[in-house]
């Protein structure tokens, strides 16, 4: 006995052409909605609907499942977006897996070896570099360095990280949630965080330096 799949292969477009590098090498499976002046590289997958607005670049190699993107946003080689919605003037990767349940606003960047989870990225803020965000609302105007991680979950249930406007959490960092960091807190390079910042505040937790003699 034979099982037979279908797949609905449809384009809406708005006053101007989606131009592709290949038209033969984007596979749509399911529903794309694009803007004017859009514009896909080739071994693009797009499954269930993904609606993109105008002047959005996708790069080669990506992969977008049910998704919204924003007005001017570039997704780069390589990335992965699922069940997330993107504001305008974003741009993400490459190699960015953006896994489900994320709202990234207006003018973030999400960039290479960026992993973000069930998180709330506000505008203008920048996780650049190989980072894991997961289960957190990030405000707006918040830099975030190469190498942290929240740590969002206690072995028990997933939990919350939240970090508060302009904050500045420096390269290499361990947020330990549940955890809070305040407005215009700056936490130093290579840090554990493992309580609640107040605003205004600088906080640095580091072990000890060692250095011995070798024999």
């Amino acid at each position: 006995m034979y099982t037979t799949y279908y797949y609905f292969f449809i384009i809406y477009m708005k006053n101007n052409k989606l131009r592709y590098a290949d038209k033969t090498k984007v596979y749509i499976r399911g529903e794309l909605i694009h803007g004017n002046n859009c514009y896909i590289d080739v071994n693009t997958i797009c499954e269930g609907k993904v609606i993109i607005d105008d002047d959005v670049q996708i790069g080669p190699n990506c992969f977008l499942k049910d998704v919204r993107i924003g007005k001017n946003t570039t997704i780069k080689a390589f990335s992965q977006i699922i069940n997330s919605s993107l504001g305008k003037s974003c741009e993400i990767g490459p190699f960015a897996n953006i896994r489900p349940q994320n709202q990234i606003n207006d003018n973030v960047i999400i960039g290479n070896y960026v992993e973000l989870k069930n998180s709330v990225i506000g505008s203008n803020s920048r996780i650049s570099h190989m980072s894991f965000i997961g289960d957190a609302e990030i405000k707006e105007n918040v830099n975030i360095g190469a190498g942290t991680i929240t740590c969002n979950h206690n072995r028990d249930k997933h939990v919350k990280t939240f970090i508060d406007e302009y904050a500045y959490v420096g390269a290499g960092c361990m947020l330990i949630a549940p955890i809070k960091i305040g407005k215009n807190v700056v936490i130093g390079a290579g840090s554990a965080i493992s309580q609640d910042i107040d605003a205004n505040k600088i906080a640095v937790s580091r072990s000890k330096l060692k250095i011995y003699n070798l024999k």
